[in-house]
């Protein structure tokens, strides 16, 4: 189970879908082995399926799965019918699939089949987001922002200041391929004029662009965020009346941070990251929405400056102990909310 587990991370293309990976003994002999590579494409039990040197090996084997198979035409054809078909004897499952199409379902039909199932649960960060919002019907949501020593996240209003370090840099690219969109604020647009894309990565599923507006007609078309093709949402309060490129769609309402998780939710979105400004920060925080904070911690003092989460009242929050990593001269700090 644990191969099958460090299977499962092979899959950095699986956008919507779980990272899953399976491994197929039998003999006390490991057979063939297999993970979820891409979005719409084979899940992990019929790749390794496919990695048998012959197929009839699978009869009588014991398969171990990350994830409980799936019992649902999605994409891709029920993996439970092929495991029944091919005679697998038995199947080991890490995680029951707290997607309501699957949960309890593949066991079921696998049992029904003649095929043994036993639980084999383990605890892994595996698909956190994933399992979150099945099991809390919402997006998990991460804050990330770099700081100095004194808490400020610029040093002039109006002006961005490069906080942190290359090596920060580097790992805040990593965190941003691991969502499905990354949200700002019409400050940090205007004065960051940030692309937000995941750089000198190629991903077949990159992050969607997200941007909180007062009015879309009011924003330059010129800024960096307009000029690459990956899609773009405009969460705006006015309708536009422009020529816009083909990747931005512009949703229109009243975008406080509950109606935008209502609106990821109903979009299947299961990770996002609140990357700025301080004040859209401060407004999802102040509503309890968000599980997990990133703050990079950078080795400068501005004295003056923007200070981060910023601009809302509330009560004051519990995390849960943090972990420390360093980065070079900077530090990466890792907390979630305490359940």
């Amino acid at each position: 189970m644990k191969l099958a587990f460090e299977e499962a991370k092979k899959g950095i293309n699986t956008w919507t879908n779980p990272q899953v990976g399976a491994v197929i003994v039998k003999n006390d002999q490991i057979l063939g082995q297999g993970h979820h590579a891409t979005f719409g494409h084979e899940h992990a039990e019929i790749n390794a399926f496919k990695s048998l040197k012959n197929i009839d090996d699978a009869k009588n084997a014991t398969l171990y799965v990350t994830l409980e198979p799936c019992s649902h035409f999605g994409k891709t054809p029920p993996c439970v019918q092929k495991i029944a078909e091919l005679g697998v004897k038995k199947v080991v499952i890490g995680q029951i699939d707290p997607n309501p199409l699957v949960s309890g379902k593949g066991v079921k039909y696998l049992q029904e089949h003649g095929v043994e199932v036993e639980e084999q649960l383990i605890s892994s960060e595996l698909n956190r987001s994933y399992n979150y919002f099945y099991k809390n019907n919402r997006p998990l949501v991460t804050v990330k922002y770099a700081m100095t020593l004194d808490g400020k996240i610029n040093k002039n209003d109006g002006q961005r200041s490069i906080v942190s370090n290359q090596a920060t840099f580097e790992d805040s690219q990593q965190l941003r391929s691991q969502q499905q969109v990354i949200l700002i604020g019409e400050n940090t647009l205007k004065i960051d004029d940030p692309a937000l894309t995941v750089r000198d990565r190629k991903m077949l599923f990159p992050p969607i662009r997200a941007v909180v507006v007062r009015d879309i007609n009011q924003i330059s078309l010129d800024l960096k965020i307009f000029q690459t093709d990956e899609p773009i949402w405009l969460f705006s309060e006015k309708k536009n009346r422009r020529t816009l490129p083909k990747n931005v769609e512009v949703i229109v309402g009243e975008w406080t941070p509950e109606n935008i998780l209502n609106y990821l939710t109903a979009q299947k979105v299961q990770a996002v990251l609140v990357e700025g400004g301080s004040f859209l920060q401060a407004k999802f925080l102040s509503a309890g929405l968000v599980e997990k904070l990133v703050i990079y911690l950078a080795n400068k003092i501005y004295g003056s400056g923007l200070p981060a989460v910023w601009g809302v009242d509330f009560d004051p929050l519990d995390f849960a102990k943090p972990t420390v990593e360093s980065l070079a001269d900077n530090l990466k700090i890792t907390t979630w909310r305490k359940d």
